[in-house]
């Protein structure tokens, strides 16, 4: 079933947010676009803290809002993560847990303490007060407290912008964790590429209040009408699944619907599922499939699509297989290859990132 979000809200002529939108209620949801776009009002929108001009809120086929019903926020079952992990400073880790929970009856209660505890890794964090744990550690409790509300929606408004890079670092792996294992939906608020590339299943592209695009994410990185694909660090992302590693070689060899890449050895078990980020300076194209070389990476391709991106370079969108490559290079270069949309190539990939 879908999470149907039907919201307008208008203040005055500074800004007006008016979305209608039908997002899945698995996995993670990512609203995503600059600052001021209305990411963080579209959130409040669903927690009830916003008073809509025109409103429709539909979780799991129960209606949380329309013209005759408004759940009030305090019933609505939701986990809310802010910037800020706000925890009680003279409670410790497991009182600042369990509070979430108080407001549940013991029947309605679907999430312990224990899991939540061990999904977060605070196992030995539970006695501590919050001015003795680093910002990570406060905001992995935050989360905690968040899920120990047994929520049916889990919101994320930026939870890592207020962390520095080795915080981020830290909680990263935590939050992949949430998004394998919960089954309850996820909505992540940010406007970091890196953040959503990571972890999110799904986007909404927000612009100026109103939606731009919605679709998985894989999809919405890679589309030449959006702008993620023409940023500095354009990129194609691409869920593989580990094949078997080459002990001689040190490497790890991952099966995608294009092919099977290569990578440096990863201390990762066969069969896991990994996501892959290639970024579109590191493609180059060719119309034969080159012998003498050290890339290892080499697929057939079918140009989809050209696009101009400044007076030397362009964006040429490939097909490989199911999966989708970015590959930026001079327009001589695509002059010389005679590339247009229909012609097959071999995508020669340089660098691959595992992201998780």
């Amino acid at each position: 079933m879908s999470i149907e979000v039907r919201f307008r809200i208008s203040r005055g002529d500074a800004f007006t947010l008016d979305v209608d939108l039908r997002l899945p209620d698995r996995g993670v949801t990512a609203i995503f676009g600059p600052s001021g776009c209305g990411k963080t009002t579209l959130l409040r929108a669903i927690a009830g803290l916003e008073r809509p001009d025109i409103a429709r809120l539909a979780v799991a086929g129960d209606i949380w809002q329309d013209e005759k019903t408004t759940l009030p926020a305090h019933k609505r079952p939701i986990g809310f993560v802010f910037q800020e992990a706000s925890l009680f400073p003279h409670m410790n880790v497991r009182a600042n847990i369990e509070f979430g929970m108080k407001r549940i009856p013991q029947e309605q209660r679907r999430f312990s303490i224990d899991k939540a505890v061990s999904l977060l890794g605070l196992d030995n964090l539970l006695d501590r007060k919050p001015a003795q744990l680093s910002g990570g550690e406060r905001q992995r409790v935050a989360i905690a407290r968040a899920l120990a509300v047994s929520p049916k929606l889990l919101l994320m408004d930026e939870p890592l912008a207020a962390l520095d890079l080795a915080r981020k670092q830290e909680i990263m792996p935590y939050l992949e964790t949430l998004a394998r294992q919960l089954d309850i939906p996820i909505f992540y608020v940010s406007h970091a590429t890196g953040e959503v590339a990571r972890l999110a299943d799904q986007m909404v592209l927000l612009e100026k209040g109103r939606e731009r695009a919605t679709g998985p994410t894989s999809d919405i990185f890679t589309r030449l009408d959006l702008p993620l694909a023409h940023s500095d660090k354009a990129a194609a992302l691409i869920d593989a699944t580990v094949r078997e590693h080459d002990g001689e070689f040190a490497l790890t060899l991952l099966d995608f619907s294009g092919g099977r890449f290569a990578i440096s050895k990863k201390d990762l078990p066969i069969g896991h599922r990994a996501r892959l980020r290639v970024i579109a300076r590191d493609v180059s194209i060719t119309l034969a499939r080159q012998q003498d070389t050290s890339i290892l990476n080499i697929f057939p391709a079918t140009v989809t699509d050209i696009s101009d991106e400044n007076a030397s370079q362009v964006l040429v969108r490939l097909q490989v297989g199911e999966t989708t490559l970015l590959s930026r290079i001079t327009r001589k270069s695509a002059a010389a290859l005679q590339l247009a949309p229909g012609r097959k190539v071999y995508a020669q990939v340089k660098t691959v990132a595992l992201l998780a």
